[in-house]
């Protein structure tokens, strides 16, 4: 016992199962294990066993009558913790899967499991409405092998036997609260009433209401006791699975009831490439994580889930592991970059990618075609023209001077006449001549080759594709994963906020070849902010113009999302010296960690516009005696302060927000929206990124300004 309990705890919080919480789980699995084997027939070893998880939360209605079906009826629903679980016990034995087809030996049992998968997927949509995610509400059918066969179809699990039933369900991570469940038991009572208006015999471990003595061949009957003792059930066993059950990571997204519009963007079907869009902390990123799992579940496929920024895909992971752990095999999560690398490799070709001599590559063609000529005296800053070649141009895939020339340049502002824009075009040139002359590749030469290996050859890897952030992605990226899913009915998923957007030269889905017309979803309700904290954010940008990826031209409103809780003011200061911002910070933290709340260190988020700022961050907080955590490297068992720039801290959120070292110039009022200048431009994107770090803050928010 002791390995295996050691390893359930080590899943669980890292580690720290309350000692009342351990002995519940203690008593409880003894419990099951004694009403288990006491059990003579089935299914009443199952629904004596499933009784007896009511100390943990769990209540069970069997022998329901199924509304849709005139003469169908449910074996049991239980309802807990975990959500909702849909249980129909079968007498099959010998069961395989064949593609989309299912056989107890040589009989085809498809039609029983599609028919238990329609209940789920009704009871899905109906719940939906109080807000349960669909991915609480879990369709089992339990067989009587006992071997592990367990397959998944139609959104139902196929499992062999009662004792990996049980198993299944005390391994299912906390989806709700005590008061949730209650809410949720009383939908399921009025949806699915009891056969008679009489009592409802419930069966005891030593009697089985049920006639089994026709069932099929191989079917568990009274006859045959020694069938019904095959399968043992040790407490050790069941113990080890409920504290898995009963943890999860802290990293795990919010569980419990959501509101309707999300649960009902979770299991929308679209006939084509989809939206979702909303403000920030209306949860679209947990909207991403519940429709992945949703997916992955219905659909059997593999779901890749993908985002611009490097580091969140391993945070996202960890989150879905805690949601979903039966599906987290079937879902991949990667950055568009890391994935296009993988596929190309994949497909025998190793593109040679070094940052710092891409830098030195463009450097050199600076040299020679722009440090002098027009570009250089129109903007003397080389970082915007690098800026054009990579997102206007590569970030487009443009092979010809002519797409240039005719080009829209969406989200740039600066306007650029035929004579500037040839010498950018002959800067490119001089790009891409030096790359090759030092036999590299740059990141978006490995998405533009990955695109045209897709086009090549078509991949049927994966069934869906979801994009958190989509809005920061340029234009060929999104026709590279467009070119895995195509347009096939809830293929795409763009997930994003054109608010949000912190790069230049961005696309329209036009450009993209992508359509989500009469396929979108928004998002309007606040989970996440205070209103303290949305006010302030919302001022910094109010007026302030973005581009929206469907090509709709937006000026940010004051106007804050729906549903914002209370709490305090945000505090912004103006410090006379950078060693005195320090000072105040630091202090701020302190007092943050020395406070009465419970916060622990990781709960704080330390954010700055460069990475300069970071690390000068790190030194101050180290030199205080206080740990740090880089964002790039989150382990979600270290209690220490992340530090990192708010690029990276894209699609987080954390309890407290410390912003330092903000460009006072950036918390004035905007700039004129009909201003071309690329130094405007500049100045509204890092409106945007500091709109984004508020933003991440659920509580308490601090900016600095040095």
């Amino acid at each position: 016992m002791a390995a295996g309990y050691r390893s359930a705890v080590e899943t669980a919080r890292g580690g720290t199962v309350s000692p009342d919480e351990r002995a519940r789980c203690t008593g409880v699995a003894a419990q099951i294990s004694r009403a288990f084997d006491a059990a003579v027939s089935r299914p009443a070893r199952l629904i004596a066993a499933l009784l007896e998880l009511e100390p943990l939360g769990w209540t069970l209605l069997t022998q329901r009558r199924w509304p849709e079906r005139a003469a169908g009826s449910v074996d049991a629903i239980l309802v807990g913790p975990g959500g909702v679980v849909v249980i129909d016990v079968v007498p099959w034995r010998g069961v395989t899967r064949h593609a989309e087809t299912v056989w107890e030996g040589e009989t085809e049992v498809t039609e029983h499991v599609a028919t238990t998968g329609d209940l789920v997927y009704s009871l899905q949509e109906q719940l939906a409405e109080i807000g349960l995610p669909a991915t609480s509400v879990h369709g089992l059918l339990v067989g009587s092998d006992t071997r592990d066969v367990d397959h998944l179809l139609f959104g139902v699990r196929i499992l062999g036997g009662d004792a990996l039933a049980l198993r299944t369900i005390a391994r299912l991570p906390r989806a709700l609260r005590a008061d949730e469940v209650a809410r949720v038991r009383t939908e399921l009572e009025a949806r699915f009433p009891p056969p008679t208006t009489g009592p409802i015999a419930v069966v005891s471990p030593q009697a089985d209401t049920r006639d089994v003595s026709s069932s099929a061949p191989g079917a568990d009957s009274p006859s045959s006791p020694g069938q019904q003792l095959e399968q043992r059930l040790p407490p050790n066993q069941v113990l080890e699975d409920l504290l898995v059950g009963v943890s999860s990571p802290p990293a795990a997204p919010r569980v419990g009831l959501l509101e309707p519009p999300q649960a009902r963007a979770i299991r929308r079907s679209f006939a084509g490439p989809s939206r979702i869009r909303g403000a920030t902390g209306t949860g679209k990123t947990l909207v991403t994580l519940h429709r992945a799992a949703y997916l992955a579940r219905t659909t059997g496929q593999r779901v890749l889930v993908t985002t611009y920024v490097k580091t969140l895909p391993q945070v996202l992971a960890a989150q879905f592991r805690a949601l979903a752990p039966d599906v987290a095999e079937r879902v991949e999560f990667h950055s568009v970059h890391s994935f296009a690398y993988r596929l190309l490799v994949e497909r025998g070709q190793r593109p040679r990618l070094d940052g710092k001599l891409a830098r030195d590559a463009f450097h050199e063609a600076w040299a020679e075609v722009g440090a002098s000529g027009a570009l250089a005296r129109a903007d003397a800053n080389p970082v915007y023209w690098r800026d054009e070649i990579v997102y206007v141009i590569k970030g487009r895939g443009l092979r010809a001077w002519e797409q240039y020339a005719a080009l829209a340049r969406t989200g740039r502002r600066r306007a650029l006449g035929v004579d500037l824009r040839r010498e950018v075009w002959q800067l490119a040139l001089a790009y891409e001549a030096a790359l090759q002359r030092h036999g590299i590749a740059d990141f978006e030469d490995l998405v533009l080759d990955a695109e045209q290996s897709l086009r090549t050859t078509p991949s049927a890897a994966f069934g869906a594709v979801l994009i958190d952030e989509a809005q920061d992605l340029s234009c060929a990226m999104v026709r590279m994963l467009h070119a895995l899913v195509g347009d096939r009915p809830d293929g795409l998923h763009l997930v994003g906020d054109g608010q949000q957007t912190l790069y230049p030269g961005g696309y329209t889905l036009a450009e993209a070849g992508v359509s989500t017309a009469g396929r979108g979803v928004v998002l309007t309700s606040n989970h996440r902010n205070s209103s303290e904290i949305l006010a302030a954010a919302h001022e910094l940008i109010d007026g302030d113009e973005y581009l929206d990826i469907d090509g709709a031209l937006t000026t940010s409103p004051l106007e804050l999302p729906e549903l914002a809780r209370r709490g305090p003011a945000p505090v912004l200061r103006v410090f006379p010296s950078r060693a005195d911002h320090d000072v105040s910070f630091i202090g701020h933290i302190r007092g943050l960690l020395g406070s009465e709340t419970g916060l622990r260190a990781s709960d704080i988020a330390v954010l700055s516009l460069t990475r300069w700022s970071s690390r000068e961050a790190v030194v101050a907080l180290e030199a205080a005696g206080i740990r740090t955590q880089d964002l790039q490297e989150t382990d979600a068992r270290t209690d220490a302060v992340h530090v990192g720039t708010i690029k990276r801290a894209k699609g987080l959120e954390f309890a407290e927000v410390v912003v330092v070292q903000a460009p006072g110039e950036l918390l004035d009022q905007p700039a004129d929206s009909d201003s071309d200048d690329g130094t405007a431009e500049t100045r509204e994107f890092q409106r945007r990124e500091l709109y984004v770090a508020m933003t991440r803050a659920r509580h308490g928010l601090w900016v600095g300004v040095a």
